[in-house]
């Protein structure tokens, strides 16, 4: 039986409430609210990213640098689209170039009062 066996491992959860000194747990749980509320009022999926970056800090490995990064990507409402035609110079415009314009007039509606 080795050394390590014996060796219990600490819980993420314990390490992560004082990464930062509590400030990416305080984060990540506001991320997280945020998320849930924003994939309720979309109806669409979001995603929330962790991630830790351990590197030496010294030569005996004894002491780590710990960093992480958090990224939060919230799902958006559709934007609404518009109808668009090309006209003869290449631009976007709202009237088909093609449809003829009518002559139009305006007509007075007497039962209206409107003379």
């Amino acid at each position: 039986m080795s050394d390590t066996d014996d060796q219990q491992v600490r819980p993420f959860a314990a390490w992560l409430q004082e990464q930062a000194r509590g400030k990416t747990h305080l984060e990540l749980s506001e991320a997280l609210h945020d998320l849930v509320a924003k994939v309720r009022d979309t109806g669409k999926k979001g995603t929330l990213v962790l991630k830790v970056t351990v590197e030496p800090l010294d030569h005996d490995g004894d002491a780590m640098k710990v960093t992480d990064a958090i990224e939060l990507k919230l799902p958006e409402h559709d934007r609404p689209a518009s109808v668009a035609f090309v006209d003869h110079a290449g631009n976007l415009t709202r009237k088909d170039p093609k449809q003829p314009e009518l002559p139009l007039r305006r007509v007075d509606d007497q039962k209206a009062g409107n003379a």
